[in-house]
């Protein structure tokens, strides 16, 4: 028996997640502060731990109507309060791609340990919106200004290597498995560090033949998140031998920087998320719904900028030839 299924009364709680997909949390319910001294988050499986809001619904449900989603970001903001004020550490069991509101939710979180297969980043721009439910919030303290730009503004993914470099979770385990080992994830550079100029390859995704022979490496292993669970459980065993009190403090004061950023702007973004869904975001999340293979899920940005130029209104005629069609 660990130390932590010793604990009187701890068990698990099920949570969703902003994306209405399931997420699990683990949590020491209903104890006193000696007691209940940590809580978990994660999402079911192996793919992702949320990747954000259901673009379906957005391009659907509160497209062109603000005053719902406004609304329905009054939860989301909620969700995240609830983290930054929780009394116990929060954890982040990052079992698959942390992506968008997914990765908001998690970078509120004090702690995050991911398997090495998952991704990172950030969606708003490309399409339709900003990330401004704890992005532009928190990625400036916790990675500094020039890589908040990179990460928020062109929304390139990357891995859990490189966010493990950057600071943004504080450790990563092997996920796959190939007869029978644990291998680090084949995708991206993990035993070299710079290139031949001095620049920075840990973390990066590899190219060319080495990319094929890592997916082909990929296809050939399976998922197990063992090593996962057991970095968490160790983690947890850590917070457990703390002074209950002096850990409660400790983590208020380190919240604050975060805190003090997401309070001073979660009504204002809430705010002008809800308006956006009337030009931008309206036209970005259909393309994201409709789009396909073939076609692409982002608008013709091109022929959007063109036409604001043009001083061509916001209207339905504009956000239909705007988007992603079949090439000819």
């Amino acid at each position: 028996m660990s130390p932590l299924e010793a604990v009187p009364g701890r068990r698990d709680v099920e949570d969703r997640s902003a994306s209405n997909r399931p997420a699990r949390a683990t949590a020491a319910v209903d104890l006193d502060a000696f007691t209940a001294f940590e809580t978990v988050f994660s999402g079911a499986g192996t793919q992702a731990f949320c990747t954000g809001g259901n673009t379906r619904e957005y391009a659907e449900e509160y497209a062109g109507r603000p005053g719902e989603y406004r609304r329905y970001m009054r939860l989301f903001n909620d969700m995240v309060s609830a983290i930054l004020g929780c009394d116990k550490p929060v954890v982040c069991r990052v079992n698959g791609m942390r992506v968008g509101g997914g990765q908001e939710i998690g970078m509120a979180c004090d702690f995050s340990i991911a398997q090495d297969l998952a991704r990172f980043g950030q969606a708003g721009p490309k399409h339709g919106s900003a990330p401004i439910g704890g992005a532009t919030d928190f990625l400036p303290y916790m990675i500094g200004c020039e890589q908040a730009m990179v990460s928020g503004l062109l929304c390139e993914p990357f891995s859990a290597h490189k966010a493990y470099r950057l600071g943004i979770v504080s450790e990563i385990v092997p996920a796959l498995k190939v007869d029978g080992k644990f291998v680090a994830n084949p995708t991206v550079w993990t035993d070299q560090f710079l290139d031949e100029y001095g620049r920075i390859v840990h973390g990066e995704p590899k190219t060319g033949a080495a990319a094929a022979d890592g997916q082909a490496l990929l296809k050939r292993g399976t998922v197990d998140l063992s090593l996962l669970d057991e970095r968490v459980e160790a983690l947890c065993t850590k917070l457990l031998y703390t002074f209950p009190e002096c850990t409660t403090k400790t983590v208020e004061e380190l919240r604050k920087p975060k805190l003090n950023a997401w309070n001073a702007n979660k009504e204002n973004a809430r705010d002008w998320l809800a308006l956006n869904m009337m030009t931008e975001a309206r036209a970005g999340f259909r393309a994201f719904n409709e789009g396909t293979r073939e076609t692409g899920r982002e608008v013709d940005f091109v022929a959007l900028r063109r036409a604001l130029a043009a001083n061509t209104p916001w209207s339905d005629q504009l956000i239909e030839s705007i988007q992603p069609r079949a090439r000819t």
